[in-house]
């Protein structure tokens, strides 16, 4: 694994930590994708197996993404804000700061005796007692699949099968370029255990909604390609969203569509959010795009980050689409310098 700041235990003594506690509130982030919750919930179930008591979280009470609905489990989660059980232990994934948390998972945190991360996002400092970041793991769901073996937990069926989700999600279909050896392998032993990917196939990547499909195609119909065709930058309105009825989630699957274009090495798509402009950015090559995200207050992953930027949605179109522009062609240390953070952005 790679070295992080926050890291302080190894895999086998996280196991050998949640094999001797018994109850567990586990967390991720705001607006969780395939793999938070398939991290949250492939951990509950593993810990159940070994008879311990486990309550997921939804860090905001908000619906999740209905594509995710078929995951095992996902119909008993509790918004943090909701949630009145005991709670003794903490276990946050996928989720590196506080603020990804919210503030109603944050004052929980503060509650409970003992606290962990697990994650793969790095970060400067912890903000739980015992942290394991490892930037490398294609998933967190890898990492929770090795500490449930550690555990000798069963993972044969749901626990397989909300790992191989979060692996699949967070790999794009085993597209991305944190698909490794690695990644392959976890996958076959996924599957060995139970794990369906035509399943999780349809359910995840072709059961879009219409909404979707049309939000799609109206970012298609806007795409600017900069840089020589190495850029695509397109942008959702809330009119857009209130013509079609659609929600957040159906904007999800839309940059893939930019992605996918030939000669793109860069694709972002601005989605308009109550008063603030929310930003998804992809490389398709070796471009750092987390290093753009982080200099307008987000974060993420080198390959596939987000943003939220304090402004209107014709100011952040051409904010962003100058320092994309400076990263694609000038490396990401120039494009760094084009804005000033504190002025141009907030943190999500």
């Amino acid at each position: 694994m790679a070295v992080t700041p926050q890291t302080n235990i190894d895999l086998p003594s996280v196991a050998r930590f949640l094999a001797s506690r018994d109850d567990f509130v586990i967390c991720g982030h705001v607006s969780p994708d395939g793999d938070c919750l398939g991290s949250q919930l492939g951990l509950a179930a593993a810990l159940r197996s070994l008879g311990k008591r486990a309550t997921c979280l939804l860090a905001k009470d908000e619906p999740v993404d209905t594509r995710l609905g078929f995951l095992p489990g996902i119909a008993d989660m509790v918004p943090a804000s909701s949630f009145s059980g005991e709670a003794v232990t903490f276990v946050a994934v996928d989720v590196p700061t506080r603020e990804r948390m919210g503030e109603a998972a944050a004052a929980l945190l503060d509650r409970c005796a003992a606290s962990l991360t697990l994650d793969h996002h790095a970060a400067d400092t912890a903000m739980t007692e015992l942290a394991y970041v490892d930037p490398e793991a294609a998933s967190v769901t890898m990492l929770v699949w090795e500490v449930a073996r550690l555990m000798r937990a069963d993972r044969v069926g749901d626990v397989a099968t909300c790992c191989y989700t979060g692996l699949v999600t967070d790999t794009g279909r085993f597209q991305y370029q944190n698909t490794d050896r690695a990644a392959l392998a976890a996958a076959a032993d996924m599957v060995g255990a139970g794990a369906d990917p035509s399943s999780v196939s349809r359910e995840v990547f072709q059961n879009r909604s219409l909404a979707s499909i049309r939000l799609e195609s109206i970012a298609v119909d806007r795409m600017e390609l900069e840089a020589g065709g190495s850029v695509a930058l397109s942008w959702l309105s809330l009119a857009d969203f209130a013509a079609l009825d659609a929600v957040k989630a159906d904007a999800e699957p839309v940059i893939d569509a930019l992605r996918s274009v030939a000669g793109v090495r860069v694709a972002c798509v601005l989605r308009e959010q109550d008063d603030v402009v929310r930003g998804s950015i992809r490389a398709k090559d070796d471009t750092d795009v987390a290093a753009i995200a982080r200099h307008f207050g987000g974060g993420g992953h080198r390959a596939a980050a987000g943003f939220t930027l304090k402004r209107s949605l014709e100011e952040a179109r051409g904010i962003v689409r100058r320092v994309l522009v400076e990263a694609v062609g000038a490396g990401c240390d120039r494009a760094v310098d084009a804005v000033r953070p504190s002025e141009e952005a907030r943190r999500a």
